[in-house]
């Protein structure tokens, strides 16, 4: 008979030193192991794999008393009382004989463990327990009656039902606990969903919630995508029908086509479609199911496939040069509004006798102590919000004085708008740029240039494209405020204004924000020009702007050389001079009759001419972008002194971004009865 598992494996054997009592040792170990495993060793039962033993359940406990009585006295005839001992010690509550048990007590050298090795302790224990457990579970899943331990291992033997009921009552433990671990994790997972729907903005949600009704049906329109695809497929099919030479055929899914196309009209949604819609399109799968039996052929389906994509990208493109133009045409015009502004305030103008066109505290126009301010503009509404919103924000208003300069044509509508609407106790001048009589050709380059004949040909003669995808490209160049003198005006500041140590320029496209005094205290380290720098950003550097294949413009400038920004620039008067920007500037303008060096603008010069002579101011003075970029920072509008709408947006136009106008139009005198009879207050 072969040694038990529940001996964890071990096999017992002899020294050969002690000669013939080999064979009793053996017969004692045998008779000590098969008696242990049937009245005493429920362990060692448990653990065999190889030697099954099948035991019978006697009819009474007097039967079993017997079994053991006897059994006893076999053993105490067989073994030693040192052996007795050990069984004794491992049967007192009918636990499962352990070979730790014959080492703890100190047996003979005699005996001898052979194998794996032996956990001492506890591990021996558990490891023991998990076979017998192990066991158990096999025996019950075969239907077999088994023997299990009871916590005080009262009773070896169980019936079939108590085992049933055992194993029952373990399942229902076991499905029980199952259960509580789901709805544990159920309420985690719910707590995470609340937690994570606070963080959810309500607004959005409102916006794109699944429950809004249109929302309600997820395939809202899901007919007009159908019919646009039977458009296309008819399409497809009538190139293949003719490319076959079948006419017939290419007759019918054209008239089909144009029938699907009237029913489908300009509709976006189901519910826009015309009721014959669901006819056209029963009408339309016939043709193209007859037309896919007969033309379809994969490699010609995909190539006329590939070819209509490629025409609407072609027509895509076309489209945006055409927005492209139409967007920069409306930003050069004139709105109606201010048209009849400007017309309204000429007309009440130049009947005023002279004394009652002059403007009060003159003498302020020319004293260096206090705030001098440079605006250059033939917008009469652009102009007031500049000069009124500097006012607002002032500390002190009576020491800023506004030095407006405007064209022949406008002259009179801004005097008479300053006339009307006093900046309180500010001073205001306005000029003529006309009247400058020292500003002429021989002097100004840019005057002798658009006399020329190359620069009349490129702004006035029609032989230049006039289409949409054509002229889009160029158009921005061939700007009406480049041939205006306003816009070059800002390189002859001190010759405009001699006397002046300091003034700061400002554009008519910016909104003044926070009172503007603390740039006459930067100190510009002998710089002459204080500005904002934009080079956050790559296109905002010297290689956007200027020509750096010309050697002229490569072997003076770094092409990652900051840009910086016109619309607020403090300039140092005194080092202008000194440094003879205006000289500078006309050198350069010069060398660009022919436009090699950069195209048309005063940026591009300005880069230039101000080229190392330019102190960085804190951007906080200055954000732009309000007139091309939807994505300006909310918090840096506010926090910005100046606010510029430089690009094709501005805030009088149509074109205006909705979301930055309001800072715009608070400083419009929206009551004033020449804005409302203008309608330039809706």
């Amino acid at each position: 008979m072969a040694i038990k598992r529940g001996l964890s494996g071990g096999i017992i054997h002899r020294k050969k030193s002690n000669g013939p009592h080999f064979s009793v040792v053996v017969l004692v170990l045998l008779s000590c192991l098969v008696f242990s495993i049937l009245f005493v060793g429920s362990g060692l039962w448990s653990s065999s794999a190889t030697d099954q033993i099948n035991f019978s359940t006697s009819s009474s406990k007097q039967d079993l008393r017997w079994r053991e009585r006897l059994a006893l006295q076999h053993l105490k005839s067989l073994f030693s009382r040192e052996v007795m001992d050990v069984i004794k010690a491992n049967t007192d509550d009918l636990g499962p004989l352990s070979l730790d048990s014959f080492r703890m007590n100190n047996l003979s050298s005699s005996w001898n463990f052979v194998g794996r090795e032996i956990s001492a302790g506890k591990n021996t224990t558990s490891a023991q327990s998990k076979e017998v457990a192990a066991y158990t579970k096999r025996e019950s899943s075969g239907g077999e009656q088994e023997d299990t331990f009871h916590e005080d291992h009262s009773n070896f033997f169980e019936s079939p039902a108590k085992l049933a009921r055992r194993v029952k009552k373990r399942r229902e433990k076991r499905a029980a606990n199952l259960v509580k671990q789901d709805d544990d994790v159920i309420v985690k997972l719910e707590t995470a969903v609340i937690e994570r729907s606070k963080s959810v903005d309500s607004a959005v949600l409102g916006k794109y919630s699944i429950w809004r009704k249109e929302n309600e049906n997820e395939n809202s329109d899901s007919t007009v995508r159908l019919m646009r695809d039977q458009v296309i497929m008819a399409r497809v099919y009538i190139s293949i029908a003719r490319m076959k030479n079948k006419l017939d055929l290419a007759h019918v899914l054209q008239n089909q086509l144009k029938e699907s196309q009237r029913a489908l009209g300009e509709a976006a949604a189901d519910s826009e479609l015309n009721h014959s819609a669901p006819e056209k399109i029963k009408s339309m799968g016939q043709v193209l199911s007859k037309a896919r039996e007969q033309l379809y052929d994969c490699k010609l389906v995909t190539g006329q496939l590939r070819a209509m994509l490629q025409s609407a990208d072609e027509q895509v493109r076309s489209l945006k040069k055409q927005s492209k133009f139409l967007s920069q045409l409306a930003a050069k015009t004139i709105p109606n509004g201010i048209h009849c502004l400007s017309m309204r305030l000429t007309i009440e103008y130049y009947p005023l006798p002279p004394e009652k066109r002059k403007f009060p505290r003159s003498e302020n126009l020319e004293n260096p102590h206090l705030y001098h301010y440079a605006l250059f503009s033939d917008n009469v509404l652009a102009a007031s919000v500049v000069v009124s919103s500097t006012i607002a924000n002032a500390k002190e208003p009576e020491k800023h004085v506004f030095h407006l300069v405007t064209d022949k044509l406008n002259l009179g509508a801004m005097n008479m708008w300053f006339l009307l609407n006093p900046p309180g106790k500010a001073t205001i001048h306005v000029e003529n740029v006309d009247e400058f009589k020292w500003l002429n050709s021989s002097y100004c380059p840019v005057l002798r240039q658009l006399e020329s004949a190359a620069m009349k040909e490129y702004y006035f003669k029609s032989a230049h494209p006039i289409t949409f995808s054509a002229g889009s490209s160029n158009l921005k160049y061939r700007n009406p405020k480049y041939l205006s003198m306003l816009n070059h005006l800002r390189f002859y500041l001190p010759q405009v204004y001699p006397k002046l140590d300091k003034i700061l320029f400002l554009d008519d496209d910016i909104v003044v924000q926070k009172d503007l005094t603390g740039l006459w205290l930067v100190d510009l380290h002998g710089k002459v020009n204080g500005a904002v720098e934009t080079c956050g950003e790559s296109f905002h550097r010297f290689d956007k702007y200027l020509n750096f294949s010309n050697p002229h413009i490569s072997s003076n400038f770094d092409p990652n050389a900051c840009g910086w920004a016109y619309g607020m620039n403090i300039f140092d008067l005194n080092v202008w001079k000194e440094k003879d920007i205006t000289g500078i500037y006309h050198k350069w303008q010069n060398m660009n009759e022919d436009r090699v060096l950069w195209k048309l603008g005063t940026l591009p010069p300005g880069l230039m001419t101000f080229y190392g002579l330019t102190h960085p101011l804190e951007k906080s003075w200055h954000v732009l972008g309000l007139g091309y970029s939807p994505s300006v920072d909310r918090s840096e509008i506010e926090n910005a002194a100046v606010i510029h709408y430089n690009g094709n947006m501005k805030p009088w136009l149509e074109l205006a971004m909705t979301k930055y106008r309001p800072y715009w139009t608070k400083y419009v005198k929206s009551d004033h009865p020449y804005i409302r009879s203008c309608k330039l207050s809706e």
